[in-house]
């Protein structure tokens, strides 16, 4: 028998995702992100599961060369780039496409002989001041784009909202003015919405939509969940009971002796910890799911193991499944008890994890 700890996928809940897009932004063609391993749930799983979708989103020319390698045949998008000239005929020999933010990506394009052009996402900085071209240098940018030899004729426009997550900030209509004012004259296609503002800033919508974390059932906002927003959760992170423990008043709990047993109780063991991406440092109290009820974790998490409140736990026994996050249990609760965003524990589930579609 292998270690109970494993992560389900759903891929019915992947490809409802995607509808869900579908929904919110009707005009838009998709840009479906699957770098870093289709954010922990699988590259090659996610675009099976997405080959609906009109084009992938990438991080890196490795991820789009194992892409193209299984079969896939859409459009692929390197989100940040090209890093070395090195990089370039490989882009050319699988069709892989490039963001372009940086100067010296420009001159190395102008010194390329490939021997297919690229196509090149020219990205402009409106706020986020992460990668992109100043606005007043867009507009040159693109006409040495249109003069290289090495990048196709049809050049498209794009930039990175900094604050769509953040229902109503008056930063988002500020940068989409100033893309809008940098591309004035320019021809191209237009690229802008993330997962948030696909949801809830339609003025965003342009020609390509890039859904991340709401492909994979997350809410991308920290005030609700996937379900409020229309999305079915896709990995259920699951342990079970390994052993019950009837403790006494005053026995403390796991490392440190951080948790004391306030009178004479059962305590659940679960055979999963953050040696398997639980967060470490989660917030005391925060719960599992088991038998239908919810039972707070209690003591320190450790590398292989956790501990559990079973007090209210009808019957327990030895076996009984433990959710840790997904249908019952928002991952958005969870990341906010650790301190952090649903993306990081989707990406951390350590590779030592078994994976099933269900």
């Amino acid at each position: 028998m292998t270690r109970p700890v494993q992560a389900t996928i759903d891929v019915k809940a992947l490809r409802a995702n995607l509808q869900r897009v579908r929904q919110a932004a009707p005009d838009a063609r998709v840009l479906a992100v699957i770098k870093a391993n289709g954010y922990g749930h699988g590259m090659l799983r996610s675009a099976e599961s997405l080959h609906e979708a009109d084009g992938f989103g990438v991080a890196s020319v490795e991820e789009g060369i194992v892409l193209r390698e299984s079969g896939t045949a859409h459009p692929i998008v390197l989100l940040e780039g090209f890093f070395d000239p090195s990089e370039l005929p490989d882009l050319a020999r699988h069709r892989l496409s490039t963001v372009v933010h940086h100067e010296r990506q420009v001159r190395l394009l102008e010194r390329a002989d490939l021997n297919r052009p690229l196509t090149v996402w020219l990205k402009i900085d409106t706020g986020m001041h992460r990668l992109g071209f100043a606005p007043s240098e867009a507009a040159n940018i693109y006409r040495r784009l249109q003069a290289c030899r090495s990048v196709a004729p049809r050049i498209r426009l794009m930039t990175h909202l900094a604050r769509s997550d953040e229902r109503g900030d008056p930063t988002v209509d500020g940068q989409l003015d100033l893309f809008q004012s940098a591309i004035e004259g320019l021809s191209g296609e237009r690229s802008i919405a993330n997962s948030a503002a696909i949801l809830h800033v339609p003025r965003a919508h342009a020609d390509w939509v890039r859904p991340g974390l709401m492909l994979y059932g997350a809410s991308p906002f920290p005030d609700s969940t996937a379900r409020q927003e229309g999305l079915r959760p896709v990995m259920s992170f699951l342990s079970r009971l390994i052993a019950i423990n009837y403790l006494h008043r005053g026995d403390t709990v796991s490392y440190g002796g951080t948790w004391t047993c306030p009178e004479d109780m059962p305590i659940g063991v679960l055979a999963v910890g953050y040696g398997d991406g639980y967060p470490r440092l989660i917030k005391p109290d925060t719960p599992v799911w088991i038998r239908g009820r919810r039972a707070p974790i209690v003591g320190r998490v450790c590398m292989d193991m956790m501990c559990i409140d079973l007090r209210g736990i009808p019957e327990p026994e030895v076996g009984d499944e433990a959710e840790l996050w997904g249908t019952r249990l928002p991952i958005e609760e969870i990341a906010r008890s650790a301190g952090t965003i649903p993306y990081e524990l989707l990406c951390g589930v350590a590779p030592r994890v078994p994976f099933t579609e269900i």
